[in-house]
């Protein structure tokens, strides 16, 4: 049975994903039925848009209001499982460690919040430079707090082996910054040689997978919802015996 109070936090990386999946595909769409134009933010050899050069021209304020919408929920989303952990809906964090990787993440999710905001707002057709030093923040703040939250899953699931939930979410996660990595490398690399359509593609993709991450969380948000999930005194006594080992 689920505690309907705490199906709502279930429900914060939802709409986040959902929000950000629909202005990508909102926005892809539209760039086709105009006929795949040619913006002036373009290289003349680029016929792929980034996702930038669509959200620079008519749909700026449909990128602004997902990238605040998709952030701000994701990063609900994160303060949430803080609290989870700290009432015991969900494992609590057995030692000051992963607290301190906890509080990273959250701080390194904020700087890649501001990060994609920022971009938004500062388009590249006005502001290039501006607008590639906030894609860089975007990217490396979810990326460091995703290597965050990984550390401190890893010694949740030291502590907590029978929760098999986290070990299932440290390795999404550790596939995403695996990926993600992998494919931003490439992506920063193809953009400064020239290589636009290449580039193009890499950030659509780079983007999709960004929404898989973000319902990673909704994975973590399971067991609170449900009516047995408050950590026992024996679940603890457990958990402080394999630190102890």
């Amino acid at each position: 049975m689920f505690d309907l109070k705490y199906v709502f936090f279930c429900m914060l990386p939802v709409v986040s994903a959902f929000t950000w999946l629909g202005m990508l595909l909102a926005m892809f769409i539209v760039w086709q039925l105009e006929g795949s134009p040619h913006y002036v933010s373009m290289e003349p050899n680029q016929r792929i848009a980034y996702i930038s050069d669509i959200g620079a021209q008519g749909l700026q304020p449909l990128f602004i209001a997902g990238a605040c919408v998709t952030t701000i929920f994701l990063d609900l989303s994160f303060a949430a499982e803080r609290w989870l952990r700290h009432t015991g809906r969900l494992a609590k964090n057995m030692r000051k460690t992963e607290k301190v990787l906890s509080a990273l993440s959250i701080f390194f999710a904020v700087l890649g919040t501001a990060g994609l905001i920022l971009l938004s707002i500062f388009d590249t057709v006005s502001h290039p430079r501006l607008h590639d030093g906030f894609l860089l923040l975007f990217i490396g703040g979810y990326i460091i707090s995703a290597i965050c939250i990984c550390a401190e899953y890893q010694r949740l699931g030291r502590h907590f082996r029978q929760h098999r939930i986290l070990r299932a979410s440290f390795w999404m996660k550790l596939s995403f910054i695996i990926v993600e990595v992998l494919l931003a490398a490439v992506f920063i690399g193809t953009s400064f040689t020239s290589h636009k359509n290449i580039a193009a593609v890499l950030e659509w993709i780079i983007a999709l997978i960004f929404t898989l991450y973000i319902l990673t969380f909704f994975v973590d948000f399971l067991p609170a919802s449900r009516n047995h999930q408050k950590i026992t005194n024996t679940e603890m006594s457990h958990a402080d015996g394999a630190t102890a080992v």
